[in-house]
């Protein structure tokens, strides 16, 4: 059996579940998950390697209309990653008929000669065979007469992702490794620590709150039984902060609380995190605070 390897960008609307895909194919957390649009901000690269060769997936934001710089380079960084794709796993939620925003997408982003595969997540909570027929053809229809294949998945149970892997491995090249076995993410481990820590923003605020956050690490020391970290919560205004801290510190403890147990099992030791909040007000629309938190195309 020939090895094989090659890019394959996850593509689609914002929570159809591209991270937690990437997650559950490489068996351990890469990347953030929330309920929260815009939850993904960067593209990252999971790797999977297996004795059929090497996928290099490329987790991209959630593609919607931007209406800040932050928005405009989140659309930016989901277009980037497709010319450069072998393949383009176009993700779509599978419990309700293709919208506007999927056919955006398609007439927009999928129009290159880069092969397609429809990836039909949530499918099992449609029960009627019909329905999800029906569902699936809403799919097909948006690119006309392209033969393209579809996949239907749940990426939060796992079911048919060997299916998924069968189908991208036949439309990759043969090829080598690009990465070591055991590599499973090109991120550094001050990029992984600074989303954990907006992850538990996100899972612990709520209305406009999680969209104006970013996380700078801004001191990290690894010793053999004692990791070191210090990191600031930036936010847009005033009020933004005194809901990070809350009542008697008590939001911040808990974000705190439950970033440093996320870390300690990444790090492999125990952490003391010193997180600050501090206030940048109106960052989302400003290119060189956009820069400074690393959202900047490479």
């Amino acid at each position: 059996m020939a090895y094989k390897s090659g890019f394959v960008a996850i593509i689609g609307r914002p929570n159809v579940g591209k991270s937690t895909l990437l997650n559950k194919i490489l068996g351990q957390k890469v990347v953030i998950t929330s309920s929260k649009p815009q939850t993904t901000r960067r593209r990252i690269k999971g790797i999977y390697t297996s004795e059929r060769g090497q996928i290099i997936f490329v987790d991209t934001p959630g593609v919607h209309k931007p209406l800040y710089k932050l928005g405009e380079f989140l659309l930016e960084e989901a277009k980037l990653s497709i010319p450069d794709a072998d393949l383009v796993l176009f993700m779509v939620d599978g419990s309700e008929k293709a919208g506007k925003g999927d056919k955006w997408i398609v007439e927009n982003l999928l129009t290159a000669d880069t092969p397609v595969v429809i990836t039909l997540n949530k499918v099992d909570r449609i029960k009627s065979l019909d329905k999800r027929e029906e569902i699936t053809n809403s799919y097909r229809k948006l690119f006309g007469d392209r033969h393209i294949p579809v996949v239907k998945i749940s990426a939060k149970t796992g079911r048919n992702i060997d299916d998924l892997l069968k189908n991208i491995y036949r439309k990759l090249p043969k090829g080598p490794a690009y990465y070591a076995e055991d590599e499973v993410t090109d991120q550094s481990l001050k990029a992984v620590v600074s989303e954990i820590i907006r992850e538990k923003v996100l899972n612990n605020t709520k209305e406009e709150v999680p969209h104006s956050i970013a996380v700078l690490v801004e001191y990290f020391e690894e010793k053999p039984d004692l990791a070191n970290i210090s990191a600031s919560i930036f936010v847009e205004t005033d009020s933004q902060k005194g809901i990070i801290i809350g009542d008697k510190a008590c939001m911040i403890k808990k974000i705190g609380m439950e970033a440093r147990e996320d870390i300690e099992k990444l790090v492999g030791t125990k952490v003391f995190l010193d997180l600050h909040v501090k206030v940048k007000k109106k960052w989302r629309k400003d290119p060189a605070r956009l820069k400074q938190f690393g959202y900047f195309s490479d």
